[in-house]
């Protein structure tokens, strides 16, 4: 398979906001966005179990979410701040769908929706 029919995702992410940016048509185009997840993070609550527990479901239904919007992925790359792409790539590869996915990561501070396409067009080209 070539890299040109190869379907190539970007995601820019932090722990509360994640952009996906995939091609136009699914082999061909340009890079472009094609979504946007919010994670609004755990209430606040007085008790920490409960919090930390709230928040992991709350990352999962965040993880869930942003895979929902790239349906089968032959190659992911994953930019943004913190820990929080280790542990989505974490969660890719225990997912049975996105398992077999080739995906990198790097880090990036938060930048416009064209320039997150421009740079994962530069990644992947």
């Amino acid at each position: 398979m070539s890299d040109k029919n190869k379907k190539q995702f970007g995601v820019w992410m932090d722990s509360h906001t994640a952009t996906i940016v995939g091609k136009e048509e699914v082999n061909e185009g340009d890079f472009i966005v094609i979504g946007q997840v919010r994670n609004s993070g755990p209430d606040p609550n007085s008790n920490e179990k409960t919090s930390n527990n709230q928040e992991i479901t709350l990352t999962q239904k965040y993880f869930k979410e942003i895979a929902h919007t790239m349906p089968n992925i032959d190659e992911i790359h994953i930019t943004g701040t913190g820990q929080i792409q280790e542990q989505f790539m974490k969660f890719l590869a225990e997912t049975p769908q996105y398992k077999n996915a080739v995906s990198s990561e790097s880090t990036s501070n938060r930048m416009s929706d064209e320039n997150l396409a421009q740079f994962i067009a530069k990644h992947f080209n």
